[in-house]
């Protein structure tokens, strides 16, 4: 059976610099075919032009803050039958969509999910949640190698990232694509709500990963404190509004704001808010759960068939390479690893001191997965703190970590 089109979707707002890096990482995806749609603002829209990895991307302008509305009108251009989402500030592994796609030969898989890495590269920010009937994730514990298809019961759903999603195009635009009511913030929770309803199974791919930095915006600072809650409570009041019992709803939004002024409490002990930004910040949170109650809601109709007809993304199989050095030729090795992805492989650099410091993953620029670290010092944060190894060991170990993840096992 040949393999399932996808178009990988983009939305981007004002970062242009994280934009550039995550096409450079989607241009090293080892899955054919696949389409890449950009929905971005001028910024954006100015990157797809200059860049020259994905020559064939579908680009269309939109300067609203609303993460729903751009969803759907990339929906309406993505001629694949499977449409993958991921975030401007984010990069994939160059095996995810091989990983993430799989399950969708199922006929009743109708949503995938993957997992993701945080801003050190190596620790997760989310892996396998399924979602209670209030919406509130509840982390599972699944097999880390293979994927797991779920059916919640009544009520329930499971969990997809935002940043790491896909589903079947005729599934999500049989259940109505995104509502623009949730313009920031339980988007994705309210889709996976009605595809859990609609009776579709959802995968999740521990092996599918992105990396997620968490990238400043006009909602948050590059530290992920808040700037702004007010779409937070809005998309809490339309949430309650379309899924949440009335009875319950009460109770539901007094928790709510016990989180989030505990979030903010802790940035305020760190020293990164003050007092009156706390108060300002929960006047927002309120305000915009007032305006939410009155906000229109529901699904869009979006078209069986796209506009376009699919673009094929012009990617050619890429050969994986390792390489371990010492601190002092790091600059050198990630230079001449740089070369080579240039002319179309997939480069990992790892740079050891003679220390034990914890590692730290990061996709370059230029195209070059870098990590980081002690030559004692541990990876996964469940390692020792300090562990009596040699350079070759070392870097056996590290490369079978990611193995599966940049095609390793195959070079």
């Amino acid at each position: 059976m040949s393999a399932r089109t996808v178009s990988v979707i983009i939305v981007s707002r004002g970062r242009p610099d994280a934009l550039r890096r995550c096409l450079t990482a989607v241009a090293q995806l080892q899955y054919r075919p696949f389409e890449v749609v950009v929905v971005a603002c001028p910024e954006g829209v100015a990157v797809t032009e200059t860049q020259d990895v994905l020559p064939q991307i579908k680009c269309i302008a939109f300067d609203e803050a609303n993460i729903s509305a751009a969803r759907n009108l990339a929906l309406i251009h993505a001629a694949g039958e499977i449409v993958a989402f991921i975030d401007d500030d984010a990069v994939p592994e160059p095996q995810w969509l091989r990983h993430l796609v799989a399950p969708a030969l199922r006929s009743d898989v109708g949503a995938m999910g993957g997992f993701v890495r945080g801003r050190n590269g190596i620790s997760f920010q989310y892996k396998a949640r399924t979602l209670d009937h209030q919406g509130t994730p509840q982390e599972v514990e699944l097999d880390p190698l293979q994927a797991t298809v779920l059916v919640p019961p009544k009520g329930r759903a499971i969990k997809t990232e935002g940043t790491n999603m896909a589903f079947r195009r005729d599934a999500l635009v049989g259940i109505g694509g995104f509502d623009p009511a949730f313009r920031f913030y339980l988007d994705e929770t309210d889709v996976n709500m009605r595809m859990a309803r609609a009776g579709y199974a959802t995968a999740l791919v521990p092996l599918a990963q992105v990396h997620h930095g968490f990238a400043e915006s006009a909602r948050r600072r590059d530290d992920r404190v808040p700037r702004d809650l007010f779409e937070i409570g809005a998309s809490w009041a339309v949430f309650q509004r379309k899924h949440i019992a009335n009875d319950e709803r009460a109770e539901h939004w007094t928790k709510q704001v016990g989180a989030e002024r505990k979030r903010l409490l802790e940035h305020m002990v760190a020293g990164r808010l003050e007092p009156r930004d706390v108060r300002r910040l929960m006047k927002g949170l309120h305000a915009g759960y007032a305006q939410g109650q009155t906000r229109t809601f529901g699904s869009v109709t979006v078209a069986r068939h796209p506009v376009l007809p699919f673009r094929p993304a012009a990617v050619l199989p890429r050969k994986a390479g390792f390489v371990a050095v010492r601190a002092l030729q790091g600059a050198a090795a990630i230079n001449a690893a740089a070369a080579r992805a240039k002319e179309g492989s997939i480069e990992t650099v790892l740079v050891l001191s003679l220390t034990a410091l914890f590692h730290r993953v990061t996709f370059e620029q230029q195209g070059v997965w870098v990590q980081r670290g002690g030559l004692f010092g541990r990876a996964e944060r469940s390692e020792p703190i300090f562990r009596l190894t040699t350079k070759s060991r070392r870097a056996a170990r590290e490369r079978r970590r990611v193995a599966q993840l940049r095609g390793l096992e195959d070079a």
